[in-house]
């Protein structure tokens, strides 16, 4: 590491240990990122007794950070390029690892969930930095192939590693551990980041990132998310319900102005949507995510709440739909997209994902794991693979090269978006007045009727978008 390192050329002067501990440094960042997405999930029953939430209010224990990881994200991508990979990079690990100490240690609501949105502010600046790295780090070819292969399986791992760790974590130790774990593992991320990615120079040319667009987008967001979760509380027609929804409206609405005339340098630029397969593969993609995060929410609070699931059988009965999932996406998919049009892929993966969400609300106290858990899982999961990859190309196709990035930033966002406000929609709908095992399981059998309402639409969706082959 004693060489001289040409500016823009990092991967020059390392040595192929440092290559990999870069590698490591980038893939555990991400890990733990995509884990703090989910690994909350099976401890919300334990934090609603500790610190007080309602049924209707610990949606925010997830929302929080779901909020500012997608209003951010597109800031988070620019700012790399502005202030330096490794700074960046640094300055996100500090942020999230420095949240969840505060969030493993609140002592109340407000304060776990002020910790979970700055959480998601640091992911939103972490994340698109440890991809900006590897490319930084690897020259184009095999060696780079590797090591985005490796980032990507790293991402799926912590999603599917989320609920199970959540649910170790919070049985052998404590709910606050899902967070607290993150501080040493940021220690030593921090460490080795210092001793091992180089740091790159930066010029300050060009216009400055939209800071004031990612605020106005997050404030946007946050506002409809709390009008449609007074909503659940108090009734759509409450002032407080109102008011969260129109001054979320009008503050997005000022950010499309912002980012069409005023913005130097626009978080989305929005000429990207008049490319049909971008804008139409979007709105499919806002629903599906609407429909396809949330799950995880409902599906936790059923097993924990209702049918007395430990944490740790929680997450050991996600393991089928995770699977499911990433092999369907991963070995079957491809292969089909090669002999059959994509849209087709998505509005029968769509369909079935609806099937096997109406079948996961006729779920009673008395189901069985197989009946009321697995029998399900294995459905939507099919389904949920089939329509993700070639949703992701559509959302994609047709986008300049020059806009690759911005087009890849908007699909993550829309996704997160998606999520976000589904679920701040879907408690409205399994909001209730009953107690005991089954009004929970009443309550969420609403959700997922919904959701499979959802998925039929977005089957319907795909019917506008181009037809797409993969012929290679």
């Amino acid at each position: 590491m004693a060489q001289h390192k040409v500016p823009g050329d990092v991967d020059a002067g390392l040595s192929g240990v440092s290559a990999k501990i870069v590698l490591a440094v980038a893939c555990c960042a991400q890990f733990m990122v995509v884990l703090d997405i989910s690994v909350v999930n099976v401890a919300l029953p334990s934090i609603r007794d500790a610190l007080g939430f309602d049924e209707t209010s610990q949606q925010w224990v997830v929302n929080a950070y779901a909020l500012t990881f997608a209003g951010f994200l597109l800031l988070g991508g620019r700012l790399a390029d502005w202030c330096g990979r490794r700074r960046i990079f640094l300055i996100g690990l500090a942020l999230f690892a420095g949240a969840s100490l505060v969030g493993g240690l609140a002592n109340s609501a407000t304060a776990l969930v002020a910790a979970r949105a700055v959480q998601g502010l640091g992911a939103a600046v972490l994340a698109p930095a440890t991809l900006t790295i590897l490319t930084a780090t690897f020259p184009e070819g095999r060696v780079r192939t590797r090591a985005l292969a490796t980032w990507t399986a790293v991402g799926v791992a912590g999603g599917t590693a989320g609920n199970l760790a959540g649910g170790v974590l919070t049985e052998y130790l404590s709910w606050r551990s899902t967070l607290l774990i993150n501080v040493p593992i940021g220690v030593v991320v921090a460490i080795l980041t210092v001793r091992h990615v180089v740091a790159d120079r930066t010029e300050a040319a060009g216009p400055r990132p939209d800071v004031a667009g990612a605020v106005l987008a997050t404030a946007g967001l946050g506002g409809l998310a709390f009008g449609m979760a007074e909503a659940a509380d108090a009734g759509w027609s409450s002032r407080s319900a109102v008011a969260g929804l129109v001054i979320g409206s009008v503050l997005l609405a000022v950010f499309v102005a912002i980012e069409a005339r005023w913005a130097a340098s626009p978080l989305i630029p929005l000429r990207l949507f008049t490319i049909r397969s971008l804008s139409v593969g979007n709105v499919a993609m806002l629903l599906a995510g609407a429909c396809l995060n949330p799950m995880w929410f409902f599906l936790t609070l059923s097993m924990q709440n209702a049918l007395a699931y430990s944490p740790v059988q929680t997450g050991l009965a996600f393991l089928p739909h995770t699977v499911v999932t990433v092999v369907v996406g991963a070995l079957a998919t491809p292969w089909l997209m090669r002999h059959v049009d994509g849209r087709i892929l998505i509005m029968v993966g769509a369909l079935l994902a609806a099937l096997g969400f109406w079948w996961q609300s006729q779920l009673t106290v008395q189901s069985s794991y197989l009946a009321g858990i697995l029998g399900p899982a294995v459905v939507f999961s099919i389904g949920s693979g089939l329509l993700n990859t070639p949703l992701t190309t559509a959302v994609t196709s047709g986008v300049p090269t020059s806009d690759a990035g911005a087009a890849s930033g908007l699909m993550n966002t829309t996704k997160q978006v998606g999520g976000a406000l589904g679920l701040a929609a879907l408690v409205t709908v399994a909001t209730t007045d009953r107690t005991g095992p089954a009004a929970q399981i009443d309550a969420n059998s609403r959700a997922f009727s919904v959701i499979a309402v959802i998925m039929i639409a977005v089957a319907v969706v795909v019917l506008v978008l181009p037809a797409q082959r993969d012929r290679k």
